[in-house]
């Protein structure tokens, strides 16, 4: 038993409202009409790992869409590094469940196993678990860079962690270099950088402006600004209050209030209660009387005081508005200007200091580089047996594949010192050119699938080809059919397909129907077996059901 897919679960993604796929080890494909619905299952699984959802995937009037994926989860998986962290949230099992909902807004949400998680943390766990192949893995054969990836996969990890090893050596060196070209070009302007730096930094630290000083100093100025108005309104409602020399005021006539009530004290309940409130009140009123006068009493004019408050508010503006808008960017200008000032005041030795890192780093480079051309010089020739006979396989015996590594004219880049160009002749006797420029869409296919075997996706155990047997068919098809079953052995393999000798070796098969009615169009997914599965690949042959030929065909077809 290994790692595989085993359910896809799918809800209002597209034309498809639900669908519920079970999978099988070996052979899985997966048929329908042209335009049935066949692109919304592929797609599903590029959000399983982790694509980016694009524009009007929700079925119309639907809130949302949903995927929802079930994998087997080998233990030792849990021991790989860079899946450590993420697989910490994963309880402890036999399976996990990738999923992605995306809203009818377009925004979109990840899941492993029940719990949140990211786009990157489905495509970091889904690589190992799934290699997806589809129509676009045409066009990206045609680029360096993907078929230097495939050689580099092909290579082993050992190849893989001195690619790292070299590209983080390389990525020293480029920021050592562009370091010291930045100090080489402000070296004339040195001195004049350090003046107007420390001009702003010794600005900035005169004031010595706090984060919220600025709305402290403020309130106290708007406050002297108006200490007239404040004492004419305190004063007058403290006269209200607690009245004059002569008596009167709402203190007073509280007092009066709560006397006239105590004659009857102890007659009636209710009104000992009212007569205590009042007491409480007149008390209250007091003191509110004390405070407003204590008040009256702080408030003094200060021209001097008032004259500061409004030059550094102003000197606190002019700093605002010339380094960012907040008292916090200005703070933040004044470590940039320290920091910018220790760099150019100790260029001199700083530039020592890179000159040495990227002669080291140059050195390291070189070293690193050359082992790794060696390991793909190594690799090439491998890669080139394996893919060769793979293509006799596919009924390309004649074909030559061959691996080109040109050492690029102006150095060493991120890749290493060469780029890996792909070069195949598909008839005997033809010199070999770029895949891009001689092969066919099927020959394209054919080499494609193999080149799906080899690297680090032989380590892949569930394979998905969309239409991978593209502009195919006959004999050649039935040997693309055989290969897939071949791969089906030892891993799940699951084909979106068009072609009825694929589809007649499949270990399970999927119909998509379209059905339209009432102004909205629905797909639907079954498993098919027995008559049904006879009747598809009738259908697939481009006959009519009662077509006895076809029949036969199809019929033999299974039975082969």
């Amino acid at each position: 038993m290994w790692e595989m897919l085993r359910e896809l679960r799918i809800e209002n993604l597209l034309l498809i409202e639900r669908a519920e796929l079970r999978f099988e080890q070996g052979v899985n494909v997966i048929t329908g009409e042209t335009g049935a619905g066949k692109t919304v299952l592929a797609q599903s699984l590029d959000l399983l790992l982790g694509g980016r959802p694009r524009s009007g995937v929700v079925r119309p009037g639907a809130p949302e869409a949903w995927v929802e994926g079930a994998f087997d989860l080998e233990p030792e998986l849990r021991a790989d590094s860079e899946l450590a962290e993420l697989l910490e949230r994963v309880p402890d099992g036999e399976e996990v469940v990738l999923a992605r909902r995306v809203s009818a807004a377009g925004r979109s949400s990840a899941f492993v196993a029940g719990r949140a998680a990211t786009a990157a943390d489905l495509r970091l766990l889904g690589s190992r678990l799934l290699a997806f192949y589809g129509q676009h893995e045409h066009r990206k054969l045609a680029l360096t860079s993907a078929q230097g990836e495939i050689l580099d996969s092909f290579a082993g990890p050992e190849h893989l962690e001195l690619r790292a090893a070299y590209r983080v050596t390389h990525q020293r060196f480029q920021a050592a270099r562009r370091e010291l070209q930045s100090l080489r070009e402000r070296e004339g302007a040195r001195e004049r950088d350090l003046d107007l730096l420390r001009f702003e930094l010794a600005e900035i630290e005169e004031l010595a402006p706090e984060p919220s000083e600025g709305e402290e100093l403020a309130a106290e100025r708007d406050r002297l600004r108006g200490v007239e108005g404040l004492r004419e309104a305190s004063a007058a409602a403290t006269l209200l209050l607690a009245g004059g020399e002569e008596g009167g005021g709402a203190a007073s006539l509280l007092a009066e209030a709560e006397s006239a009530l105590r004659g009857p004290t102890g007659v009636d309940p209710e009104l000992d209660g009212l007569r205590n409130r009042l007491g409480g009140a007149g008390l209250e009123l007091s003191d509110l009387a004390a405070e407003l006068r204590a008040y009256l009493d702080s408030l003094q004019a200060d021209p001097e005081r008032l004259e500061q408050l409004e030059s550094r508010l102003a000197a606190i503006d002019r700093l605002v508005r010339k380094h960012g808008g907040t008292v916090a960017a200005v703070l933040a200008h004044a470590d940039s200007c320290r920091e910018e000032i220790g760099q150019l005041e100790t260029a001199a030795e700083r530039t020592e200091v890179l000159e040495a890192e990227i002669e080291e780093a140059e050195t390291e480079r070189t070293a690193l580089g050359e082992r790794l051309s060696a390991s793909r010089g190594e690799a090439t020739a491998r890669l080139e047996t394996a893919v060769a006979a793979e293509l006799a396989e596919l009924a390309m015996e004649g074909a030559t594949f061959e691996v080109s590594l040109r050492v690029h004219p102006d150095g060493y880049r991120a890749s290493g010192r060469e780029s890996v160009e792909m070069m195949v002749a598909t008839n005997p006797g033809m010199p070999t050119a770029p895949l891009g420029e001689t092969a066919s869409g099927g020959e394209l296919s054919r080499v494609m699938l193999a080149l799906s075997g080899q690297g680090q996706a032989e380590q892949v155990k569930t394979l998905v080809f969309d239409e991978i047997d593209a502009g195919i068919g006959g004999k050649v098809a039935r040997r693309v059919g055989e290969r897939l079953r071949d791969l089906g052995e030892r891993r799940q393999v699951i084909c979106i397909t068009h072609l009825p000798q694929v589809a007649s070796l499949a270990a399970a098969h999927f119909r998509v129907e379209k059905q339209s009615g009432e102004g909205s169009t629905t797909a639907t997914v079954e498993r098919v077996g027995g008559e049904d599965l006879v009747a598809e690949i009738v259908r697939m042959l481009g006959a009519d059901g009662g077509d006895e030929a076809a029949d036969r065909h199809a019929r033999e077809l299974l039975a082969a």
